[in-house]
């Protein structure tokens, strides 16, 4: 039972800081989620780049509560935490990613939009995966610690309408 309910911020809500207002009902979400079995929340915005003198700062989360009641909180885009503490936009975007185990294999579920099948790359390592993406402006990088050890060899992968999906093979 999922209960997605992605939004957007309007034009009228400048920067990243509009984006954000809406938090302080976020521990009344969360409630409300776990009170439902579960469910998912998502939330992204976008800000500049429009004007052709920078990059476009994209950013989101996705918020799920499964059965234990504990939320998972995903965060996808290309904003992240400087050193400081301060916003950078990085060139490259995290996509927004799902990884699902089941019985003999792991699959990872991946949104990249704007690129062709043969424009994804991915490496595997144990139980890391690094996924990489790229055309033109569009560019996608994401690490990822898998729940299992998985083998790169006999994965399956399949691209369409902007949705990645990689069945990698547990290892015994």
């Amino acid at each position: 039972m999922s209960n997605k309910r992605p939004t957007r911020t309007g034009p009228a809500d400048a920067g990243l800081g509009g984006m954000f207002k809406s938090l302080g009902g976020f521990l009344e979400l969360l409630s409300d989620l776990s009170e439902k079995g579960g469910g998912e929340f998502t939330k992204s915005g976008e800000m500049g780049g429009g004007d052709g003198k920078g990059m476009k700062a994209v950013y989101g989360f996705s918020v799920r509560v499964g059965g234990g009641g504990k939320p998972l909180i995903e965060n996808f885009g290309n904003v992240k935490s400087g050193r400081d503490g301060t916003p950078v936009v990085e060139e490259a975007r995290e996509p927004m990613v799902d990884v699902f185990d089941e019985s003999d294999h792991l699959l990872v579920v991946a949104e990249l939009p704007g690129v062709a099948e043969k424009e994804i790359k991915y490496e595997v390592k144990g139980d890391i995966l690094h996924l990489t993406a790229a055309h033109g402006d569009r560019k996608y990088q994401k690490e990822l610690l898998l729940p299992a050890p998985v083998l790169e060899k006999g994965a399956v992968s399949s691209y369409r309408h902007g949705v990645f999906e990689l069945k990698l093979p547990k290892a015994t």
